[in-house]
């Protein structure tokens, strides 16, 4: 077990709760691993009807994203031997989130970044508050959208995906409702009650429905047009193409979101989403982001971004390839390519 998750049974909910709060809940190795040996014990036991996940009450955040100082570490240090440990990991929770069998809900009450995108969106139920602050920033710090975005980005309306994808923006809770990111909209202050009554045997449901109010207009649904047109082109050197060709302050700044991340980043991200339409199942489009973290976490962006991000916090990277044009389909290519035999990624057996 990890001493920053705690999961136990609450009634008939088992209670997944993140208690690590002065890095926003970020998850460790141990974390994952101690959520999956939770789920798996309780993926059969008939006392356990449903799964909720949350992070501890009084507490910013509910996950700000993953292990990235191991990550580095393990790059310089070991190959990225204990990097890969951890994503072979981190996706398996994923994967059996995705399918497990009971209903299960996530209560996004805060900071919902990266690795805390992995444990929210594979759940049925996804609950926003008005704290909510949804990102994917990868490109930030030379990664890339992972923890199964290749395979919820695609999916949402138009455009909006890749525009997340490529920029990092962050939304909200009304505009993660817009979206489809969260299925309903309740108030921070109504969430306590609505854990209660879960924990006392009300349907979910009747819950969320219950206490969901009316959803503010979404800030994004103002965009989306601009959005749909603008990220429509295939190439990043098209998107960019495109909005260097709108006059508008908006356009401009995405312009610059979009340019300042990681080229590499990018151009794997637009590959992703290609990838993903061959994908028949969540398992496979987990397999396909394991091989392109495992490479990912090795090239010199990524030392690089976590150094200006989160280091010397100068946010200023030398990225390189420093341009798009400098990255080539060999390189993308590279990334994507199966991993040596018996190094795959596998999920957990069905029940």
């Amino acid at each position: 077990m990890s001493e920053n998750v705690s999961c136990t049974i609450d009634g008939r909910i088992g209670r997944i709760t993140l208690t690590r709060p002065k890095a926003l809940h970020a998850l460790t190795l141990d974390m994952c691993e101690a959520m999956s040996e939770a789920l798996l014990a309780w993926r059969d036991d008939e006392a356990v009807s449903a799964v909720m996940i949350e992070h501890q009450p009084d507490t910013r955040g509910f996950c700000a994203g993953g292990d990235v100082a191991l990550l580095r570490n393990s790059a310089i240090e070991d190959g990225g031997q204990r990097g890969r440990e951890f994503f072979h990991a981190e996706y398996r929770l994923n994967h059996l989130l995705f399918t497990y069998p009971k209903p299960n809900v996530a209560f996004m009450d805060g900071v919902t970044m990266g690795g805390g995108v992995g444990i929210s969106q594979p759940c049925k139920f996804r609950v926003a508050t008005e704290n909510t602050k949804f990102a994917m920033p990868e490109g930030a710090i030379g990664l890339f959208p992972d923890v199964g975005a290749g395979w919820y980005l695609p999916r949402l309306p138009g455009q909006i995906g890749k525009f997340l994808a490529l920029t990092g923006a962050r939304l909200d809770g009304a505009e993660c409702l817009w979206a489809g990111l969260a299925t309903h909209l309740l108030s921070a202050e109504a969430v306590a009650d609505a854990k209660a009554r879960l924990v006392d045997g009300e349907s979910i449901f009747t819950v969320l429905d219950k206490h969901a109010g009316h959803a503010p207009e979404a800030r994004i649904a103002g965009n989306a047009e601009k959005i749909d047109r603008l990220f429509a082109p295939d190439t990043l050197e098209g998107i960019i193409a495109a909005l260097e060709g709108d006059d508008s302050e908006w356009a401009a700044k995405e312009l610059k979101a979009v340019t300042t991340k990681c080229p590499a980043t990018a151009k794997v991200a637009l590959r992703q989403f290609a990838e993903n339409a061959r994908c028949e199942t969540f398992a496979d489009n987990m397999a396909m982001e394991y091989r392109i973290a495992a490479r990912m976490i090795m090239r010199p962006d990524f030392a690089e971004g976590v150094r200006a991000v989160l280091v010397d916090k100068d946010n200023a990277p030398n990225w390189n390839p420093a341009t798009p044009e400098g990255v080539t389909e060999d390189m993308v290519d590279a990334v994507f390519a199966p991993m040596p035999a018996g190094e795959e990624w596998t999920p957990f057996p069905a029940a």
